[in-house]
């Protein structure tokens, strides 16, 4: 139960830092510095990365009969991870719109 708990709140982290920088990524765009929000957006990747490798040890070791309690924590953890991965996706649609706004003074459609 312990190393559950353990890798309930590595996906709740890896998801926060994923998400966080997201966000940092979609600021740094905003103001026009593009290589750092490429960065950050390179570490929302990371962390992400991360929380996945946790998450599919998880539903790996549940194929091979290992039966975990699903806890509201868990649930916490999974809708978390998710709502991170959506604004990761997000943020970079963001950076590539204010870096095409900015580089070409306009948006091509």
């Amino acid at each position: 139960m312990e190393e559950l708990q353990s890798h309930i709140f590595k996906l709740i982290l890896h998801g926060g830092n994923g998400r966080s920088s997201a966000m940092e990524a979609i600021t740094a765009a905003k103001e026009g510095n593009f290589l750092e929000a490429k960065e950050k957006l390179k570490q929302a990747g990371e962390e992400l990365n991360q929380a996945h490798h946790i998450q599919t040890s998880l539903i790996q070791g549940e194929t091979r009969g290992e039966n975990n309690e699903i806890s509201l924590l868990m649930i916490h953890a999974q809708d978390h991870l998710m709502n991170a991965i959506t604004v990761k996706d997000l943020s970079t649609e963001f950076v590539e719109l204010y870096e095409a706004i900015k580089v070409t003074g306009g948006i091509k459609l």
